[in-house]
């Protein structure tokens, strides 16, 4: 019975799983001197964001209860199907996600709370950085969402264009500080809910538009990083009022992962003065 215990045990099934990959599978380069015919724990470990010796010490057996986000981090770099995915969840103790869809509903106490964000820009995205609300301020100082079509309201392919699939949040030039860390955050989160909605469509279908269109997304997700786009500095290009230099924060919000994005500048500031200059601008022409 303890044989066939450790066979069946979380260290046992992890080590299978990484053998079974080859480096051509996750887009490694191939390298003659390897000791094992599948993925290092160094390959493994750099695809889930963890460590070497986090990696070592739940193969080994010396680790047993890793939390979910570090499963749901495996079982993305694993490739694993979705039973494969439930039986490590359950393996670990935990329970597993469901193949819920993304979800673009914004509950009433998140509604609650964008309203007591007043006229702060703010703009609220589902968990496939599709585009879902936002208030006037966000249309005066980005531009206005609804002069595009629904489907075409998406940070991902507004980011990282894909040929004969136009996308646009932002009307007005924007620039990043940094805009490869922005493009690196961007690409970690999406595969954070790779692995926690496997089966949905919409997300999908973005990924595969992604993957095939955009080289440059094609080998940020190669790199394998986990995490969240969280915080930027922006510069946006108005055209009334010039450069407005704004702080990018990324809260995410519910069960349902919304991403509410608010764009602040320092109270008293130029910058702030100048949001609020465009925002009674619109408001103005609107009445």
């Amino acid at each position: 019975m303890t044989g066939m215990t450790d066979q069946t045990s979380l260290a046992a099934t992890l080590r299978v799983w990484r053998e079974r990959l080859t480096p051509d599978q996750v887009g490694l380069p191939f390298r003659a001197a390897r000791r094992t015919a599948g993925l290092r724990r160094e390959d493994l470990a750099e695809r889930a964001g963890l460590s070497v010796d986090y990696v070592t010490r739940l193969e080994q057996g010396r680790a047993t209860a890793p939390s979910g986000q570090a499963v749901a981090a495996l079982a993305g770099a694993l490739q694993l199907s979705a039973a494969e995915r439930d039986h490590l969840y359950r393996l670990t103790g935990l329970r597993p996600p469901g193949d819920r869809p993304v979800s673009d509903r914004i509950t009433p106490g998140v509604q609650r709370l964008l309203t007591r964000l007043g006229d702060v820009p703010v703009s609220v995205f589902a968990a496939d950085w599709q585009q879902v609300w936002w208030n006037d301020s966000w249309a005066a100082l980005i531009g206005d969402p609804a002069e595009v079509a629904p489907e075409e309201r998406n940070f991902a392919t507004s980011r990282f264009p894909v040929p004969g699939f136009p996308a646009r949040v932002e009307a007005w030039p924007v620039q990043v500080a940094d805009l490869n860390a922005s493009k690196r955050g961007l690409v970690a989160d999406l595969r954070r809910a790779s692995a926690r909605y496997p089966g949905d469509a919409r997300l999908s279908g973005l990924l595969q538009r992604l993957l095939g269109g955009n080289p440059d997304f094609a080998r940020m997700w190669r790199s394998g990083a986990v995490g969240e786009h969280s915080e930027d500095r922006k510069v946006v290009e108005h055209p009334v009022v010039g450069h407005v230099h704004v702080d990018c924060d990324v809260l995410t919000a519910g069960d349902a992962d919304l991403r509410i994005v608010a764009l602040t500048a320092e109270a008293g500031s130029i910058d702030a003065r100048l949001i609020e200059q465009v925002r009674r601008a619109v408001r103005t022409v609107t009445k």
